[in-house]
């Protein structure tokens, strides 16, 4: 108990059963009618109920569906999760965490099914796409912060960065902006966590600097208006990654600002996000990439990479359109002669 604060009501209403359904929702991030489709369909359901057959959770039932969580948090469909968590009670397995699923090895009926898969539904539209993918939306759904950043970690560490972003990220981040789109917005507390903690883990993502004497850098910004920053910030851990120099500005540099920041930092290359086409804008993009700077008969410019759906269409005259980080990194590693 913290001093001065009771702690003992912390998980909601308790009674000699348990916890109610709402109670335990609560805690582990989980709709209430999750939790009693999950009693129906799969018996993963409390062992006792209150004379008016309501449901009451003990200790061990919440940690039976704290083992569901973390198997649904991998990808695994709901019915394969409910048969191994259950299996795992009955002879008398440790209940794992989320970190345990996600670590779990080849061998693991976690992974029965690597690469993509249909099928086992997370309420959002996520098509063909890997199993990763389902197991980070069901997390993100749940508000589950802890299994949101085990997964990206775990997604990064076995993928790298750029496979992780384009066929784990960039989908999940998709899906669920398409169900907030399509729900009035009742799922943007799930877009922010979502997006936060793919920072989080972008930023984690990359070790310490070599502390070699640093080149000419690659400038990242946003036009102004735009403060869309994630596809940025990934580019920019995959540039840290490979320890090559960057300098990011992140959202909605002012057009003086931007001018100022390539006129003394001499980049070999300046990459310009725009999510929407309102915000491109081609002569701040031509005026970048005219601006020179150096000795009379030395002087240089910057490749100028014009990145993001903003800039869909003609390509700017005297810049670069990236499709993709890939592409963009091919990029940037040629113009830093890398």
């Amino acid at each position: 108990m913290l001093e001065g604060v009771d702690t003992s009501a912390a998980d909601g209403p308790r009674r000699a059963g348990g916890l109610t359904t709402g109670a335990v929702a609560r805690r582990l991030g989980v709709a209430p009618t999750t939790l009693r489709s999950w009693d129906r369909r799969y018996g993963i359901g409390p062992a006792g109920r209150d004379g008016r057959k309501h449901r009451r959770w003990t200790d061990e039932d919440i940690a039976l569906l704290e083992r569901m969580c973390a198997l649904t948090s991998t990808g695994l469909p709901p019915a394969e999760a409910a048969r191994v968590a259950l299996a795992a009670a009955s002879s008398g397995a440790v209940v794992a965490g989320a970190a345990e699923a996600a670590e779990a090895g080849p061998e693991s009926p976690v992974h029965t099914e690597p690469g993509r898969r249909r099928g086992a539904r997370t309420g959002l539209q996520l098509g063909d796409v890997r199993q990763e993918c389902r197991g980070l939306a069901r997390a993100a759904l749940r508000l589950d912060a802890r299994s949101v950043d085990t997964l990206l970690a775990a997604v990064i560490a076995e993928h790298g960065l750029v496979t992780a972003w384009d066929e784990v990220i960039v989908p999940t981040l998709r899906a669920v902006g398409r169900k907030w789109e399509r729900s009035g917005e009742q799922y943007v507390e799930v877009e922010h966590l979502l997006s936060w903690h793919v920072s989080s883990a972008l930023r984690r993502s990359v070790g310490p600097a070599s502390g070699k004497e640093p080149g000419a850098p690659v400038l990242l910004a946003c036009v102004p208006g735009e403060n869309h920053t994630l596809p940025l910030e990934a580019l920019a851990a995959a540039l840290a990654e490979r320890d090559l120099p960057v300098r990011m500005y992140g959202p909605a540099l002012p057009v003086e600002a931007l001018d100022g920041a390539v006129r003394r930092t001499g980049p070999a290359a300046v990459v310009l996000w725009a999510q929407s086409r309102t915000t491109a804008s081609a002569p701040l993009a031509q005026h970048v990439a005219r601006i020179t700077w150096g000795v009379r008969g030395a002087r240089r410019k910057p490749v100028v990479l014009t990145a993001g759906p903003g800039w869909a269409g003609p390509r700017v005259e005297g810049t670069v359109r990236p499709l993709g980080l890939g592409e963009a990194l091919g990029a940037l590693e040629s113009a830093l002669g890398a």
